[in-house]
């Protein structure tokens, strides 16, 4: 079995152990948008927003998704819902993401938010981890991004039970958040070599 079948199943098993627990929804979207089944990445996503309608992020990967499946009229909705909120948060990175996928579709930015796209959002101060994907975090995330998965990976800790001193549980860790800011799996697969 590869590595992302490995990832489906795993997270398969935890939205079906806990149906309520938005992260494991997250990322198992995540896992099938990797793999390109896009329907089953789009369900998982919309699962993901049904529980916490303020995770912006899905909302981008979910009508990406929807839109590989030619669903531009529910692709548009959930774009458009990520894109005001994402605005409205301050999470500039995430909402300039949408308005690419947005842009790319031929979805119209809603007009009250059309005169933002060119603003960023507050930067780190500092790479908040070391390596390479503290660098890529500094260079791709924004202040307001940073702190919306410092409350998703709080919830992920506690919901998984995770055990920083081992290091399979900081792996798991480090999957989530990767998935969640969508740092780039070779500069993820680099720092772990790095710290084997």
């Amino acid at each position: 079995m590869n590595d992302i079948q490995d990832k489906i199943e795993r997270f398969q098993n935890m939205a079906a152990a806990d149906p309520s627990n938005d992260m494991a929804h997250f990322s198992l979207g995540s896992a099938f948008l990797e793999a390109k089944r896009f329907a089953e990445a789009a369900t998982s996503f919309e699962a993901c927003v049904k529980l916490n309608p303020e995770m912006t992020r899905a909302m981008e990967l979910g009508g990406s998704a929807l839109l590989q499946i030619g669903n531009k009229v529910e692709a548009k909705k959930l774009l458009i819902q990520g894109y005001e909120q994402a605005a409205a948060k301050g999470e500039m990175r995430v909402k300039d993401g949408i308005a690419e996928v947005m842009k790319s579709a031929g979805i119209e930015l809603p007009i009250v938010e059309q005169a933002l796209t060119s603003e960023s959002g507050t930067p780190l101060e500092e790479p908040p981890l070391p390596g390479e994907t503290g660098k890529w975090i500094f260079e791709n995330v924004d202040e307001a991004q940073w702190d919306t998965w410092i409350g998703q990976g709080t919830k992920v800790i506690n919901e998984l039970r995770l055990d920083f001193s081992k290091l399979e549980d900081q792996k798991v860790y480090g999957e989530y958040m990767a998935e969640f800011l969508g740092i780039p799996s070779e500069i993820v697969a680099r720092d772990a070599k790095e710290t084997e």
